[in-house]
Formats: structure tokens, sequence, C-alpha cells
């Protein structure tokens, strides 16, 4: 078998065996085949596509490149989920708690932020004491006793994804449906849940700018998933706004101790109940309008929140910070963004705010980059909202007024106050299952 036979069969429109994708990827990761043969290969499939076969032997070949973590010594259903990426996105510290509360056992690993997404890990991190590196036995451990254990990356998992994201990254070959569903599946397989929830983010602050293109993915991707013997289910969520109103890492984990206790903001926990409901009917616990009560109940009787201090707890973190948020370090400066008009907030640019929180020190742009855990923005205002001027549309939190200056700018075109209030935009846009998809708002 030749690499070169196989780039030829790809760039005529051929459909590559399972054989095939393997031998590239064996030998890809063990440094026989080059990157100008690989790059090759990834711009036939950029604009020759793959079959739903092919997508899934290849996602599979990329699992198997490295660890596979095996969960089967966990008693019970095990359910994953993955966001997409986005500004305010810290849904995944609210429904694990959630799911578990219930039974359901969440064993996670999650990445960090970079640019300006937020990451699961780095707000866990601002919670002091908190480890988010621990052995795979340790995990284990935690997820058999507390239910629930969110962790950091580790170990060799999918390196087949990591050579050849870098270099996607440097071909101009990011925007591939196949080769972005490979990715994302392969480190979802490889960490060994039985069911995995998608949150495919749509809009300004999302990879997927477009409603139809986020359905693509997640049809790409709920088809990998149920190929390869994995419940699937993805919803398609709204990024064209900051989720919640808290943007930077413990004022992220402020606002999920909030929501946990039923004080949280509308969007943010309408969603939360959403995600929740669907990981717990994948774990077979009724229909997803059941599912909804049960998620509902676990933030009312407050047992969504106990589970959430249980896992802080059994990863050394200091639980009296989420008892009481004051305690958190506290940022040196503090300003208020007032708007200069009377109106509606008509629009805000989510990526545009995210990048305002990077200035303030709260995200990075280099995998090295600090980051400074009381850093960020709350806003006061969202989209829709009646403003007057004057009023305080956001206050942030930094270290110095110089990062001010700068995140105030960026803040400012991203927010658009116009006279007329905006046309309502649904929170989940649609559902995708094996069976097809469902649109919260009827297409056409």
């Amino acid at each position: 078998m030749r690499m070169y036979d196989i780039i030829s069969k790809k760039r005529g429109g051929g459909e590559l065996s399972q054989e095939e994708i393997q031998f590239f990827i064996d030998g890809y990761v063990g440094g026989d085949i080059p990157d100008y043969q690989a790059s090759a290969l990834m711009m036939a499939i950029y604009f020759q596509g793959m079959t739903e076969r092919e997508t899934a032997n290849l996602t599979m070949s990329m699992a198997r490149s490295g660890e596979m973590v095996d969960l089967s010594s966990i008693d019970g259903v095990k359910v994953d989920k993955h966001s997409t990426g986005g500004v305010g996105d810290k849904t995944t510290l609210i429904i694990a708690p959630m799911v578990a509360s219930l039974g359901v056992r969440v064993a996670k690993m999650s990445g960090r932020g970079l640019g300006h997404t937020g990451g699961t890990v780095d707000k866990m991190e601002s919670i002091p004491g908190m480890k988010t590196a621990l052995d795979r036995e340790t995990f284990f451990d935690i997820v058999r006793k507390v239910g629930v254990s969110v962790i950091g990356q580790s170990g060799n998992l999918v390196p087949a994804d990591k050579k050849l994201y870098a270099l996607r990254d440097v071909t101009a070959t990011i925007e591939s449906i196949p080769l972005i569903a490979s990715s994302i599946m392969s480190k979802k397989i490889a960490a060994g849940s039985d069911c995995i929830l998608l949150d495919v983010k749509t809009g300004s602050g999302a990879f997927m700018k477009t409603v139809d293109d986020s359905v693509r993915l997640a049809e790409a991707m709920v088809s990998i998933g149920e190929h390869v013997g994995r419940r699937t289910v993805a919803l398609i969520t709204d990024m064209d706004r900051p989720l919640g109103n808290a943007i930077g890492n413990s004022l992220e984990i402020c606002e999920v101790c909030e929501t946990l206790r039923g004080r949280g903001p509308k969007d943010l926990t309408a969603i939360c109940v959403e995600l929740a409901a669907n990981m717990l009917y994948l774990a077979g616990h009724g229909s997803v309008e059941e599912c909804r009560g049960l998620a509902k109940g676990q933030i009312e009787n407050g047992g969504a929140f106990q589970k959430l201090r249980e896992m802080v707890a059994a990863q050394g973190g200091d639980v009296s910070v989420l008892d009481d948020n004051s305690k958190f370090t506290q940022a040196a400066v503090r300003r208020e963004i007032p708007a200069r008009k009377d109106g509606f907030l008509h629009a805000m640019n989510t990526e545009e705010c995210g990048i305002a929180s990077v200035e303030l020190g709260a995200g990075r742009e280099k995998k090295e980059d600090p980051i400074d855990f009381s850093a960020g923005i709350v806003l006061h205002k969202k989209v829709g909202d009646r403003v007057a001027a004057g009023e305080s549309l956001a206050t942030f939190f930094t270290s110095s007024q110089e990062k001010c200056n700068e995140a105030e700018k960026l803040f400012r075109t991203a927010v658009q106050i116009s006279a007329e209030p905006p046309a309502e935009i649904p929170l989940v846009h649609a559902r995708v299952t094996k069976d097809g998809v469902e649109y919260s708002v009827p297409k056409g």
C-alpha cells in the first residue's frame, strides 16, 4: 500500500477503505508518512468530503492511535458531554452535578480555554486547591464514590488528533466537517463513556456561525457516535450572545453556584436544564420531557449543588468559596461601562465580548499565557433589554486601568443599541438524533 495511491484515490472522489485509513493514521503517527503527504490528503478530503463510513473509520483509527480509557470498572451508565466552545459557557459544571445527583455517572475530561472561548479546567482551577490533574485510578475512584469527576485531558489520548489538528491549522483545512467531526468524536470515544451529548454552538461567538452549518456538523458527529455503538444526541444552542451574565473564571464559578441554587440567569438555567435532560434521556431515565422535570427538581431540592460541593471536595478544592463567593480573590480594579444612549440592546458580538475578557486577563491567546482568575466581565444587560443612557451595561474586573481601556473599546464595538427591540432568537435551535433533526422553529 502506498500513500501516493491513497491521496490520488481521495483526490478523484473515491471512498477510502478502513485499511487505507488505518495505514495513513499508523504511518503519520509513527513518523513514516511526511507532513507534505498528510497535507495533500487533508486538502483532498477538504474538497471531496467523506462518506459516513469513511468518517467513522477515520474517527476510530484516530481514537485508537493512543490510550483508550476503559470505564467498565465503574458501575452504571456513563454519559459524556462536549461543547464546541463559547463565551460564558460554564454548563459542564452545572449539568454534570445535576445528572450525577440522579445516579448517572459522569467521568469527564475537559480542556483549557484558548482565544475568545473559556475552558472548563481554567474555571475549576480558580477554586483554591482544586486539582484537575489526577491519575487515572484517583479519577475513577472519585467517579465511583461521588458519581462525577471533571479533570484536564492527560496521558497519550488521541495523538493522531494532536498531529492532524496542528497540520490542519497551517494548511487551511480546519473548516472541513468530516475532519472537525472526527477530531471531536475521536477524543470523546477514547474517553470511554457509553453515551455522548454534543452541545454544538452557533452564532457570532461560535466556530460555526450559521444554524445550517452547525446542523451539518452535528449530523456528522451523531452519525459517527451511532456507527461505533455510542448513543449520541446533539443540541444546536445559541452563541449570538454570551451565556449567562458572567465571563471569566471565578466570576463564572460564582454564577454556577447561583444557578445550582435556583438563582441563576434565565438563559443559562434554561439551556442547562435542556442539556441535563438530554443526558438523562441518553442514560435511560425516561422521555426528554420527564427528564426535564427531574433536572429542574435537582436544582429545587439542592441535590445538584450538594453534588458539586462533593466533587470539589474530592478533588481538593476549598468548598467554602462555593458557600460564600466573597471568599474568592477579588479583582483590584472595577469599571462600570455605561450606555451612551437610550434604546434596546439589539445585538452583542459574542466573540468580541470574549476577546474583551481576554484583554482583561481572563483568558489566553497562547497556551503558555497566564490567567488572572479574578478578571472578567459581568453583564447587566442582555440582548433584548431596554437600556437608558448612563445605565451600566457591564462591570469589568481586572488588575489595571490600562487593561480596562483596551477592553472597553472592544466591548463597545460588540454592543449595538437601537430604537427597536430585536427579533427573539431561540436558545436551542435544533435537536439532532439518529432519526433526524427537530427544529425549535420550523424551517421555511
